[in-house]
């Protein structure tokens, strides 16, 4: 941890360097206010030990201009006697806490312990908010035609409750563009449920869209709200529907055409209203043809169509993309935010990227742990799937 105290009195400076040096910080002295000022403007701390009596600058002013600079570091108020009131007042002001002189080993052990405690809050905030920001998907990165013309079609589409199907390979984004539909939708305040029809079994699908009752089979051991029940007054996003099974496409058809369902093992129908957004990595109309695919369940579904190109299809927007996942994955890792030569842009670019988006970020996450601080066209070609 990183600590800067500030103190005119040199025995305390002292006093206090020894015991946060045992406990492993690295500290940072400062006489004065002004002291202090030029290192938090070159420095980066993770705690400020400040004595409130202090000449020229006093401890509560350089409280003001921590505050006004927008420093987000607890700052800790040393107080002497009589001046406990001021550092009451601190704390309303916005410091963290206050220790009093003559210095108390274990009410400063306490105090690091708690800043330590709140610093890790404080980052995993951080993270948690960044990954909200990306699940939220208000970002699809690009603006090659093909992406340009989807970010209008979504605008249109979004406040309306048409029903749209996204088509698209393996990792082009379509679940971002469900995302992006439901937040920019009258719907963005009630809930976004995902169903991978892929990986949920044909036996388990029905009881997983539908739910079920108390008893309807072996495990059933209570009574279970499907997916279209949980999503009532939101959007469902049934990705990869093209490997549903015909008995629960039958029943979708249903629940889209009269906007009931029934439970399975239930004989009670259940009135639902969400709004239902599905994606495909298949070609629909072939498996119609095959008899694998509702024809009718498709125009229901298909009223809005969006395909997602490939990323090969859209080579113009990898330089973006590269520059978001760099940001993105750096505050993943919590590390300094590594440069790219144009010349390893430029690679990437070439490459033949048969896993799209998907594929991309993951190789840039493994340039980031791989490479030294600038990622370079040698990296790309060294790091990058062999199999390219």
């Amino acid at each position: 941890m990183q600590v800067l105290l500030i103190d005119d009195e040199r025995a305390i400076r002292r006093a206090l360097r020894e015991i946060l040096e045992f406990e492993g910080c690295v500290v940072e002295e400062a006489e004065n206010g002004d002291q202090a000022l030029d290192k938090l403007n070159s420095h980066q701390f993770d705690l400020i030990f400040s004595d409130i009596k202090m000449p020229q600058m006093d401890g509560l002013e350089l409280l003001d201009r921590v505050l006004e600079l927008g420093i987000d570091v607890p700052v800790i108020m040393i107080s002497g006697h009589g001046t406990v009131e001021t550092a009451v007042g601190a704390i309303k002001k916005g410091a963290f806490d206050f220790i009093e002189k003559p210095l108390d080993l274990n009410r400063i052990l306490v105090l690091l312990r708690q800043v330590k405690d709140r610093n890790l809050l404080v980052q995993e905030t951080k993270v948690l908010k960044q990954v909200v920001k990306k699940i939220k998907g208000s970002a699809i990165i690009g603006d090659s035609a093909a992406i340009s013309a989807i970010k209008t079609m979504i605008e249109k589409v979004a406040p309306s409750e048409a029903r749209v199907l996204i088509t698209g390979g393996n990792g082009t984004g379509k679940e971002l563009v469900a995302r992006s539909l439901h937040e920019l939708s009258n719907r963005s305040k009630m809930p976004f449920i995902e169903v991978n029809c892929a990986a949920i079994p044909a036996e388990l699908i029905e009881s997983e869209l539908f739910g079920h009752e108390k008893g309807a089979f072996t495990s059933a051991v209570k009574d279970r709200k499907g997916k279209f029940e949980l999503a009532s007054g939101g959007t469902l996003f049934l990705d990869e529907i093209g490997d549903m099974s015909l008995t629960a496409q039958a029943k979708v058809l249903r629940a889209l055409q009269e906007n009931v369902i029934s439970r399975v093992g239930g004989e009670k129908d259940l009135k639902v209203d969400c709004r239902v957004v599905a994606a495909t990595n298949k070609d629909i109309r072939e498996e119609i043809k095959a008899g694998r695919f509702r024809e009718d369940l498709y125009h229901r579904l298909a009223v809005i169509l969006i395909h997602v190109p490939s990323l090969n299809e859209r080579r113009s927007d990898i330089p973006q993309l590269v520059s978001h996942f760099i940001k993105l994955i750096c505050q993943e890792h919590g590390i300094l935010e590594k440069s790219i030569d144009p010349a390893a842009v430029e690679a990437l670019s070439q490459i033949n990227w048969t896993g799209n988006i998907r594929e991309l970020r993951n190789i840039i996450e493994r340039l980031i742990i791989l490479s030294d601080q600038c990622i370079m066209a040698a990296d790309v070609n060294r790091y990058a799937n062999p199999s390219h």
